[in-house]
């Protein structure tokens, strides 16, 4: 699990108790942060129960939280929790986020972001392949496989720093606004989810954010 002296002393609502809601919960509360956490399973409650206060952040204070973390299901061109963070003046991020946050933390390490429609979990998979096969400490996550913060830190070996392989939806990338990639990759964009953007240019928008937050020239665009 990811633990990080960024998270302590602030305060955040979670909404949204699945896997990935679930490790930020874990996350946030051995960081040092407060933690109120929500979701409309009564079962998904229980399993933060005593790790996290209940509360909808439909229905309390937002006042002086530091950010409230959704699941990347919650579609937010349609939830009403968009319009009350807006009005309080919460940014609302996902676990990605927190991630980009801890990153400086974190002991040395590269990240490798993916997206695309189409291809994106067998992409990422290969090239988390082919660094661990090359020696280097990696784990791949994101979109695939376990949350990204309920992943041990990378530790450099002898060969070098640790990678982080990441595969990025666009839900995910909606999420996101500091994560500084070591090397993005953008596989293809066909017409996808246009049910959460504003038609198909919209849906590419929220694609090339990933490009838009990086300080680098490591660009790969391929399709």
């Amino acid at each position: 699990m990811i633990v990080s002296s960024a998270f302590a002393g602030k305060t955040y609502a979670v909404l949204g108790l699945a896997r990935s809601g679930l490790a930020t919960v874990e996350t946030l509360v051995a960081s040092g942060a407060r933690v109120v956490a929500w979701d409309s399973r009564e079962e998904a409650r229980s399993q933060v129960a005593g790790k996290a206060e209940l509360g909808d952040p439909m229905e309390i204070d937002l006042a002086g939280f530091d950010g409230i973390v959704v699941s990347p299901g919650v579609p937010l061109n349609r939830h009403p929790i968009a319009m009350r963070a807006k009005l309080a003046g919460v940014p609302i991020i996902g676990d990605i986020e927190l991630f980009a946050l801890a990153r400086p933390t974190l002991p040395p390490h590269k990240v490798v972001g993916i997206t695309g429609t189409n291809g994106k979990s067998t992409t990422t998979a290969l090239i988390h392949h082919i660094i661990e096969q090359a020696g280097y400490p990696t784990v791949m996550g994101g979109n695939i496989g376990l949350p990204i913060l309920s992943q041990p830190p990378l530790e450099p070996n002898l060969k070098g720093a640790g990678v982080y392989v990441l595969e990025l939806s666009s839900y995910q990338i909606d999420l996101t606004h500091s994560l500084d990639c070591d090397v993005a990759v953008l596989l293809n964009i066909t017409p996808d989810h246009l049910d959460r953007y504003d038609g198909f240019e919209g849906y590419v928008a929220s694609k090339m954010r990933l490009f838009l937050m990086q300080s680098f020239s490591n660009i790969a665009v391929i399709g």
